[in-house]
């Protein structure tokens, strides 16, 4: 699963030709996660209330990164990275 970025030891992923809706992969320890991003709602998995407050606020600031990653990754492209934190 490709690696998007990586902030504060937090990952986030993608994977091609993953399932609807649009969401990514996070991973934090031991902590993992599938976030929407349209909405930014955990989709599953768990995150702990701070881990999870970083990463829809940094979602927040990448919402339209994250989309076209994913249409990259559903057309099997290469994906961008290292939009880090803002």
């Amino acid at each position: 699963m490709p690696e998007i970025s990586r902030f504060f030891g937090i990952l986030v992923l993608l994977n091609y030709n993953d399932h609807v809706p649009p969401h990514f992969h996070v991973r934090y320890g031991e902590q993992q996660a599938l976030m929407a991003i349209e909405s930014l709602t955990l989709l599953a998995g768990h995150l702990s209330p701070r881990v999870l407050g970083m990463v829809v606020e940094w979602a927040t600031q990448h919402q339209v990164e994250l989309m076209k990653n994913w249409n990259l990754a559903r057309q099997q492209a290469p994906l961008h990275r290292s939009f880090g934190v803002r």
